[in-house]
């Protein structure tokens, strides 16, 4: 809003430079949420939270436990099934009061994982009863996670022009920088929401990367450029094809090809 505010910042001058910009050409509205698509939203956020928060503990203890001689293997899973094996001879290691403390840290990532599972039920059950989110689902690389943070986040497919229009509200194309008739692509622009960027981006390097079917244009892509590079793409893709299922209320048929007009 600053490029509106004439005066001194006050209530007053911020509410004229909103409703001058509100009466901009091309202004877009934001679509509100269903209290249901917000619940949901909140549910991704507390999972996130959790994730996070499991991820800087199995680090933390990793780190401590290595200043003692103590090493683990790499990997979340791997690593905490080696806290649990190796507990005597954690204890016998390090110091008594570091050894009490870090007991109930090995006790609150057993709570971080049930709260996390019961996160992901939660959002399990909801996509139980929403065709939108099913109908998502079955893109390659979408999972039930993407998918209902996918819906919500979009709430309406009407909100959006196009696909195109959709992935580059969450930063999945790159900017433009242009003049006398020169435009240059830069990095992705990252507008948007984050947590649904990263949920795509994932999604798209597990196909590329792990996947026996890899999609034909992807395949041609990564010879020619980078990997990071094709799975944007990808990740772009997927934006709009959920996009375009939603839009047009269709079902996801692997090899569909749409028909360009004469």
């Amino acid at each position: 809003m600053r490029p509106f505010v004439r005066t001194n910042k006050t209530d007053a001058a911020d509410a004229r430079a909103i409703w001058t910009a509100a009466q901009q050409p091309g202004m877009r509205p934001i679509p509100v949420k269903t209290e249901a698509q917000q619940a949901l939203l909140g549910l991704h956020r507390i999972r996130s939270e959790l994730v996070d928060s499991r991820t800087r503990q199995v680090n933390q203890i990793r780190g401590l436990l290595g200043e003692y001689g103590l090493h683990f293997v790499l990997g979340r899973k791997a690593a905490m099934a080696q806290f649990v094996t190796r507990l005597s001879e954690i204890e016998q290691t390090i110091p008594a009061p570091l050894w009490r403390l870090l007991s109930r840290q090995l006790q609150r990532l057993r709570q971080l994982d049930a709260e996390i599972l019961a996160a992901e039920q939660e959002i399990a059950a909801w996509l139980k009863t929403e065709p939108a989110a099913q109908c998502v689902d079955a893109i390659p690389g979408i999972g039930p996670i993407t998918a209902t943070a996918l819906v919500a986040t979009m709430g309406s497919p009407q909100a959006y022009r196009s696909g195109r229009a959709f992935a580059a509200s969450l930063g999945l194309v790159p900017t433009q920088s242009g003049t006398g008739g020169k435009v240059h692509l830069g990095h992705i622009s990252k507008r948007g929401d984050p947590y649904l960027r990263k949920l795509l981006i994932h999604g798209a390097r597990i196909v590329l990367t792990r996947s026996k079917r890899r999609p034909c244009w992807a395949e041609a892509l990564l010879v020619r450029r980078p990997t990071n590079v094709a799975i944007v793409a990808l990740a772009n893709k997927m934006a709009r094809t959920a996009w375009a299922l939603l839009a047009h209320r269709r079902v996801y048929e692997p090899g569909y090809v749409s028909a360009r007009p004469a």
